[in-house]
């Protein structure tokens, strides 16, 4: 019952991405574009879901899913070297390439090589990071 209510959450979520025009890198990069031809529908789409989601995290504290396990806590709030570089580095990939994780994957449906490069690319840098981190911590706290 799990696998088809999450196969059917991310369908919704990759239809809504695709009707709202999230896979389309120049909407992306027009929102980016505030000295030019500035798209502001973005806003709009992120509102769309920074709302629902606050809503569901005061309706389901303490409470239990219908389909078992249980809801994720909030992350905790701080503010730490690992937060920021990875913040800048997903901001200037999305920036560049003008899609990020979700949007990318739903790109894949329209075919061609520029979603399965990035795709390729961001499932790399996903591996490396766990790795990179730990260097980096290494240097930034010798011991």
């Amino acid at each position: 019952m799990r696998g088809v209510l999450a196969f059917f959450a991310g369908s919704l979520f990759g239809t809504g991405l695709l009707v709202s025009g999230m896979t389309d890198t120049t909407k992306v990069q027009g929102w980016l574009d505030i000295f030019g031809n500035w798209d502001p529908t973005l806003a709009f789409v992120m509102g769309g879901a920074i709302l629902p989601m606050v809503i569901a995290w005061r309706l389901t504290h303490g409470r239990e899913p219908a389909v078992g396990g249980t809801f994720p806590e909030p992350p905790p709030v701080e503010l730490d070297r690992r937060l920021v570089v990875g913040s800048v580095l997903f901001g200037m990939g999305w920036g560049l390439v003008g899609l990020c994780p979700g949007p990318a994957m739903a790109s894949l449906s329209y075919g061609g090589v520029g979603g399965v490069v990035f795709l390729v690319s961001m499932l790399a840098g996903m591996l490396a990071a766990p790795t990179l981190g730990a260097k980096l911590d290494r240097v930034a706290n010798p011991a």
